[in-house]
């Protein structure tokens, strides 16, 4: 598998989850992770990586599951134009 097959989509709408100060967190960008939205090592071998990002302040954020969002990891609306 390569990164010309691209991400698989994970889900058709975002996932609201409570983000911590400071934490990194690895968002999966492949969209085969067991442990969405979150990376768990199962983009090896495919050519795509996690996406690492961390927040300021503790808040809710919206991430992707489409995998197709022009600012991951967080959701952009892509998925309202996907089949």
């Amino acid at each position: 598998m390569s990164d010309t097959d691209g991400p698989v989509a994970a889900g058709k709408a975002p996932m609201a989850i409570e983000l911590e100060a400071q934490k990194t967190y690895y968002w999966c960008a492949c969209g085969r992770s067991a442990n969405q939205p979150f990376c768990d090592g199962s983009h090896k071998g495919t050519g795509l990586s996690p996406k690492s990002f961390t927040v300021e302040q503790a808040r809710r954020g919206f991430l992707c599951l489409c995998k197709r969002t022009k600012n991951p990891p967080w959701c952009d609306g892509t998925h309202n134009s996907l089949a």
